[in-house]
């Protein structure tokens, strides 16, 4: 793919990107990428993990430099009146010397001499702004962040970026927090915008609030509200519906329909196939740090995948069920088994989750769902040992686990695959070989000195094995791309003889190649005589992959379907029961399309207008 699609429907080009280029130590990250953006458009931009979007990205954010290649953007980008002043350039008026140009030149860091020179030339004859090269565009160095925001490029990371000390207008303002005539900040405005803001996305958060109290899927909105602040003209957001619920997901798609009504280009990021031709006008495709093809968001899912994977994929969710004919055994044995357990709340009579009864057999994958909150997660890191419960038991193959002790678990052959991998499931800055050799450090020492050459050998192989994309077993955890570093957590467990893996969230940002290489390893693990509890917020994931389907609602579980009764009807009526309802009746379903709410589940509708289940309609 060459330069741009100027057929392309949509306003002026605000963004050029032409043949940029990035290696990193033994990784050729871009190979001659190019890419653009129009005002009022939404461009979507699709890869596997691995395929060089991150790295594109924080070039246009500052935080890489291009090896080689061109950034271009409109002389016009800046923010949008009313949000943070675009620079001045060379003989514009400036108010504060009574009108006079300023005479100095612009030599901003990061930005070339004339990179606002000029605003307005390049319109097209006719003065039509859609269609068509703008000869406004000029080539800039972004060097910072603060380079980005100054010409009105504002990034939204899958990983957050925030504070957790800091309120939330605070982190939404940080570094640029609006100041009183003596120089201090005044917080009365700042709170006042920060609620603003907070209301647009529609998100019911005080904005005194601690970042470190809120949840995953609200910090996500704080930094939507974040980067909204800025009144960019380029916003580029980096799969920000990983962590999201189906409402809150619409809310967003809503947000950025308006942006892109009001003349913003947006660049998308997503592995939902789903969401390109919901939200989006043109994708572009790269592949080993390429961009192999530009085509409209209108494109069939399958070419789409064939494009981003270089290959068919003719089954998303590939499971291979013990119990089926072509499969030779049934489950085995119970290999863990838990028995009431239940952990009180900070509030007296609401417990975290009580009176939890399930066991998961060898051979089978047993899915866990629920709605945001529910108390999955908090299950999972009980039955590990990673957080206390007041009552119950947790057993490996009869045998009773000692309460809040992960290295029993470990060494009875429990593993976590936590959803937070960066912050929990790996040491971003040690090895590749260090991470997958960590949870079982124990076996390749001796004599108090760790075998390295051991350690080397056992890594090489699970990383063939796992097909990880790296240059190397000393390269850092952190500069993988996220679906190679979810193989590094799964990997570690893998050398550590696990025999029952709790995957919470094991998909979550990651591309629909190495999806299937994840639900592939599933299958060998439970081949083998291995088991798999899973957690996830992708209803289809959880419908495809599992044997059972457990269903958690508020601490409690509301039910157990097995393959052939799970659906995604049958497994949200069990979401939405209250404690002790019947989920039969027809109250268990939430009235937020009709306003009809019964007390009998007024209970329910707060929690499912907040967060109903994650994906539980086409993710």
């Amino acid at each position: 793919m060459t330069g741009v699609n100027d057929d392309v429907p949509g306003g002026r080009e605000l963004l050029r990107v032409e043949g940029v280029t990035k290696s990193f130590p033994g990784v050729r990250a871009l190979d001659g990428v190019d890419l653009s953006l129009r005002t009022g458009e939404v461009h979507v931009l699709l890869g596997e993990n691995g395929a060089g979007k991150s790295t594109l990205i924080k070039m246009l954010s500052g935080a890489h430099r291009p090896d080689g290649g061109r950034i271009l953007v409109d002389g016009r980008l800046g923010p949008k009146p009313g949000g943070q002043p675009a620079p001045r350039t060379s003989g514009q008026s400036d108010p504060k010397t009574g009108g006079q140009p300023d005479p100095k030149p612009n030599t901003r860091p990061g930005i070339q001499d004339g990179a606002y020179e000029r605003e307005g030339r390049g319109e097209r004859a006719g003065g039509a702004e859609g269609g068509g090269e703008s000869a406004a565009l000029r080539e800039v160095q972004i060097r910072s962040a603060q380079d980005a925001e100054r010409l009105g490029i504002a990034t939204i990371y899958q990983e957050f970026n925030l504070v957790p000390g800091l309120t939330v207008a605070e982190n939404i303002f940080l570094g640029r927090q609006p100041r009183t005539a003596l120089g201090l900040v005044d917080k009365k405005t700042m709170y006042a915008r920060a609620a603003e803001l907070l209301a647009r996305v529609r998100l019911d958060v005080s904005p005194r609030t601690p970042v470190g109290e809120l949840g995953i899927a609200r910090l996500q909105m704080v930094e939507i509200a974040k980067a909204l602040s800025l009144e960019a003209r380029v916003l580029i957001m980096d799969e920000p519906t990983a962590v999201l619920t189906s409402e809150e997901v619409e809310t967003l798609f809503t947000i950025v329909r308006e942006l892109r009504d009001a003349g913003v280009g947006i660049i998308f990021i997503t592995h939902h196939l789903e969401e390109i031709g919901a939200l989006g006008d043109r994708v572009t495709v790269l592949r080993d740090g390429r961009s192999v093809a530009e085509v409209p968001a209108s494109t069939d899912e399958d070419e789409l995948i064939r494009l981003m994977v270089g290959r068919d994929i003719t089954e998303q969710y590939p499971r291979r069920r013990p119990d089926e004919p072509d499969e030779p055994e049934e489950p085995g044995a119970p290999l863990l088994r838990v028995r009431g357990l239940t952990r009180n709340g900070a509030v007296a009579g609401v417990p975290v989750f009580a009176d939890i009864d399930f066991e998961v057999r060898a051979g089978e994958v047993v899915g866990l769902a629920g709605l945001v909150g529910a108390g999955r997660t908090e299950v999972a890191r009980a039955v590990f040992g990673v957080d206390r419960y007041d009552a119950g038991t947790v057993e490996i193959d009869g045998a009773q686990l000692v309460r809040g002790d992960v290295r029993a678990a470990m060494r009875a052959g429990l593993g976590l695959v936590p959803e937070d991998r960066k912050g929990q499931g790996l040491v971003l800055d040690a090895s590749l070989q260090d991470n997958l050799t960590l949870a079982r450090l124990d076996r390749d020492t001796r004599g108090g000195l760790v075998d390295r050459s051991a350690q080397r050998r056992s890594a090489a192989a699970v990383a063939e094995q796992l097909k990880v994309r790296m240059s190397g077993l000393a390269q850092p955890a952190r500069t993988l791309s996220g679906g190679n570093q979810q193989k590094l957590v799964i990997g570690k467990w893998l050398l550590a003889d696990t025999r029952l893996l709790i995957l919470d969230e094991p998909t979550r940002g990651i591309d629909v190649g190495a999806k299937v290489e994840i639900y592939q390893l599933i299958n060998e693990l439970t081949a083998s005589g291995r088991a798999v509890l899973m957690i996830s917020s992708d209803l289809p994931e959880v419908l495809g992959m599992s044997d059972r389907v457990l269903v958690m609602s508020q601490g409690r579980l509301a039910g157990e379907l097995s393959a052939d009764e799970a659906t995604q009807d049958a497994v949200m009526e069990l979401a939405l029961q209250p404690p002790g309802g019947n989920p039969t009746s027809s109250n268990t379903h939430t009235s937020s399309d009709t306003n009809t709410s019964t007390d009998t589940n007024t209970n329910t509708s707060n929690d499912a207008n907040e967060s109903a289940m994650e994906g539980s309609d086409v993710r």
